[in-house]
């Protein structure tokens, strides 16, 4: 680190881990890097957010060439993102990625090509699960009309149908590149024009939603987020869909970002919307569901500012 590359030569990635008791992840992570990034220039970024676990020691024993940021505090994946992006040194774009990310060979490079094509600022991957399997990462912006159609056919079906669901599960969808709204944010490719017009990542999420914003701000400015489905990766996924309480917030901050793009009224069908939803879910016995809708609402919960004190709360 860095590494020169022939084909790539000006070009240089700054790779950008946000890490929060990721011990168990970092080691395979980092394995990953090289052969993903193949021959470009490249530096790595990790941004502690203050672990309880041995992450920062064990990020400087595996990568000792890297910048090590600790926030000091649980700051949020934006925060992270936007420290470490601070840190690093001079780049022509920006690699971020979970710690549950493991990169396959050439990802990278494959992205760049995506990235360089006119009108992009943000290139993905395809991403499968641990097991090999495809996980739905293109998006719809989020809309009343979708978040009913979820309520009423399912996401799954609704995601088959074209421009209907937000997340789109049609298989043909994912044989071919595509322009997308946005894309789930474990692996982003962000150029440096994109971010220096768009950056930074709004903090105030703390979690979720960020990316969401991000992606369509980056759209409203005149970038596109492009899908590149020979660019591979494997994202083992993390604990939104399990934990009631991460859940909830993730619910919540749709409904925050949604506010904040179409104004309080229509906001206001976009809370029903989604509390039909996730009630709907809630009665089949869906756990995650049901902090859902007690959060969304809670008047108190929804008016708190989003952080670890009120994930605490949520369950």
């Amino acid at each position: 680190m860095p590494h020169t590359s022939a084909n790539g030569a000006d070009e240089t990635v700054a790779v950008v881990v946000v890490s929060y008791n990721s011990s168990k992840l970092l080691p395979d992570l980092i394995k990953s890097l090289p052969a993903g990034l193949g021959d470009l220039k490249w530096h790595l970024t990790i941004v502690d957010n203050n672990s309880s676990d041995n992450s920062v020691a064990q990020a400087r024993d595996l990568a000792p060439h890297a910048i090590i940021v600790e926030t000091g505090r649980n700051a949020g994946y934006a925060a992270g993102i936007n420290a470490g992006v601070a840190a690093a040194p001079q780049h022509s774009c920006i690699l971020v990625l979970n710690p549950d990310v493991r990169l396959l060979p050439g990802c990278v490079p494959t992205l760049i090509t995506a990235l360089r094509k006119p009108g992009t600022g943000l290139a993905v991957p395809h991403l499968v699960d641990g097991d090999g399997i495809r996980i739905d990462t293109q998006r719809r912006e989020p809309s009343i009309i979708r978040t009913l159609a979820d309520a009423f056919l399912g996401a799954r079906r609704a995601g088959r149908i074209p421009g209907l669901g937000e997340v789109v599960t049609n298989e043909s969808y994912y044989r071919r590149e595509a322009l997308v709204d946005w894309a789930e944010g474990s692996t982003l490719l962000i150029s440096r024009a994109c971010w220096d017009v768009c950056g930074p990542w709004d903090e105030s999420f703390f979690l979720y939603s960020e990316e969401t914003d991000f992606a369509l701000r980056s759209r409203d400015a005149g970038f596109a987020t492009r899908y590149t489905p020979i660019a591979r990766a494997i994202h083992l996924e993390g604990d939104s869909g399990q934990s009631p309480s991460l859940f909830a917030l993730l619910s919540m901050n749709r409904v925050r970002l949604y506010r904040r793009r179409h104004g309080f009224l229509l906001s206001c069908f976009y809370w029903s919307a989604l509390v039909l939803r996730e009630g709907s879910r809630a009665v089949l016995g869906r756990e995650i569901s049901r902090a859902a809708v007690r959060a969304l609402t809670n008047p108190k919960k929804m008016r708190a500012i989003p952080g670890p004190e009120l994930v605490k709360t949520l369950s």
